[in-house]
């Protein structure tokens, strides 16, 4: 299957935004100075709550790294092709529209 170059873009733009939130949530999660995380602010007796956020940001963490993962795969291979047709990378990939044709953009 072949992606289009804006749909890579967006999902390698996807996979950076997960990587960054989750990284930042855990971060939050574990300098908790309210005490949900962990019990009396001591980090050995982490509680529930700690236990699921810290499960929900690992389990976002790792899909956000294999869609931008498959963002980034999907860019080199759009790249690779037009190397082999040479023809620049960086020209739209989309079909363009002929002039007088009533199909929108």
């Amino acid at each position: 299957m072949k992606l289009s170059r804006r749909v890579s873009w967006f999902l390698t733009a996807f996979g950076i935004w997960s990587i960054w939130i989750w990284v930042t949530f855990f971060k939050n999660l574990w300098e908790d100075g309210e005490g949900l995380a962990f019990i009396h602010g001591d980090h050995s007796r982490p509680t529930e709550y700690f236990w699921i956020h810290a499960t929900l940001a690992l389990t976002s963490l790792i899909l956000g790294v294999l869609v931008g993962w498959v963002g980034v795969r999907a860019l080199r291979a759009d790249r690779a092709a037009a190397a082999a047709a040479g023809i620049s990378p960086a020209a739209d990939a989309e079909t363009p529209v002929e002039a007088g044709s009533s199909r929108r953009r």
